[in-house]
């Protein structure tokens, strides 16, 4: 077979997972979340753009993480680095006072010319569930094709240059907001320093601690679950109550940091698919329960109707998982014996 043969049978292999992961991104980060409701997620040109924003994002993520032979770390690092892009660089709610999303975080927290507290909720959100989330979940989805190159270079230029373009037209006609300059070079250098830190981590790690019994899937749940609230009830309850902007910046990243320490600890005995799933899975009921109430919410400015079913169907695409994932473990625990 020829090379070229050869590469166009590789990309045919790994079409249904790059296609997967480049409109889950978007429906996880902005359609679950309520960020953009099904009237406004589904307009074909709205849903062409968020695909080409988090969806290339999210698959050159993993890409850079599968060549790099790295670790989740980097995945995080990385989504953070995508984070500030998109929020930073294109929309420029780092900095725009009026952004239509901010709420109370327009004036709380802002100091300089920037949203800090609204700039550290967003980083961390979309290095969670815009890129760290969606990779997990279409990794699970197609196991086999886990630890492979989806992308040949062709791809990989091809999937930048739609993420930057994406991002250029954004910054360009998304808004007439123009941000400081000092502050927007700055971000820009921020991204590119969490990409070179990104390059410099360890690579992933065998369990250290298989000896120990394994977290219990209903433990890895609830802790999903519960980051996942504190972390909203941090950014939404503590500004409401004017609780000094200092607290909450060490509240988030206090949060942060205890989440992925006690994540590192249990993950040194060794996390299988299915505990995996459930820490994701947590995380996202949030999500899945709120979607009725923003459904029922009329302050809110958009059009919201559907969101209910929007729950709905991510409940039952991670009850379905579930399931898939355990009958791959069961089969594969069966034929080892």
């Amino acid at each position: 077979m020829s090379d070229r043969s050869a590469s166009r049978s590789e990309a045919r292999r790994h079409f249904w997972p790059t296609l997967t992961l480049f409109f889950l991104a978007p429906t996880i980060g902005e359609l679950l979340s309520g960020s953009a409701p099904p009237a406004e997620f589904f307009h074909p040109l709205m849903l062409l753009l968020l695909a080409a924003l988090y969806g290339s994002g999210a698959i050159l993520v993993r890409e850079l993480r599968v060549r790099w032979r790295k670790g989740w770390p980097t995945v995080l690092v990385l989504g953070a680095a995508y984070g500030i892009v998109e929020e930073g660089l294109m929309v420029k709610s780092f900095f725009d006072p009026n952004w239509v999303d901010l709420g109370l975080l327009g004036t709380y927290g802002r100091w300089a010319g920037v949203n800090w507290v609204w700039s550290l909720q967003l980083t961390i959100y979309h290095a969670v569930f815009s890129i760290g989330i969606p990779i997990l979940l279409v990794e699970l989805l197609f196991p086999t094709h886990r630890d492979e190159r989806w992308l040949g270079r062709r791809g990989m230029v091809g999937f930048a240059l739609l993420l930057a373009s994406d991002v250029a037209f954004g910054a360009l006609f998304l808004t007439p907001y123009r941000p400081p300059v000092v502050p927007y070079l700055l971000t820009l250098a921020i991204a590119a320093g969490l990409f070179f830190l990104a390059r410099r981590l360890p690579g992933p790690r065998p369990a250290t601690e298989p000896h120990l019994p394994a977290v219990p899937v209903a433990r890895l749940a609830l802790l999903g679950f519960g980051a996942t609230l504190a972390f909203f009830l941090i950014h939404w309850v503590l500004p409401a109550l004017k609780v000094p902007v200092l607290l909450t910046v060490v509240a988030a990243v206090g949060l942060v940091v205890g989440v992925a320490r006690t994540v590192g600890r249990w993950a040194r005995r060794g996390l299988t698919d299915l505990q995996r799933l459930a820490l994701a899975g947590g995380a996202l009921t949030f999500f899945v329960l709120l979607a009725p109430l923003q459904e029922l919410d009329e302050a809110r400015p958009d059009n919201t109707a559907g969101m209910a079913l929007v729950g709905l169907g991510a409940l039952v695409f991670l009850l379905w998982l579930w399931r898939r994932v355990r009958a791959v473990i069961e089969r594969q625990t069966s034929n080892a014996t």
